[in-house]
């Protein structure tokens, strides 16, 4: 699963740089519209990742830093907080078992 994040994160960065490169000088129409739209989606969708998990954020060491970094990775960064993964699953629940386990 690191190995998965780590290379989500190196492809994230790439697109960051990508999109940064096409404001800074613009590709061939269409691909700078799509670049333009591909990355204000990805920001909207990053931004509505930090509004929802703001209190997780919120308790670590450096939230700027975390914060800062679910700007630019997302999913990628989340995943890799060890606090997030601890209180996605409750303690004293249990996964509900599919029908055909019970079978």
């Amino acid at each position: 699963m690191k190995k998965f994040l780590i290379l989500g994160k190196v492809l994230a960065a790439f697109f960051w740089g990508v999109v940064l490169a096409n404001l800074l000088q613009p590709f061939a129409q269409p691909f700078a519209l799509l670049l333009y739209i591909t990355g204000a989606l990805a920001l909207l969708i990053h931004g509505l990742e930090l509004w929802v998990f703001n209190k997780q954020l919120a308790g670590a060491r450096k939230p700027g830093q975390e914060r800062a970094q679910v700007l630019l990775f997302g999913i990628f960064h989340l995943l890799a907080l060890p606090g997030l993964q601890a209180q996605s699953a409750e303690p004293g629940q249990e996964e509900p078992q599919l029908e055909a386990e019970n079978a």
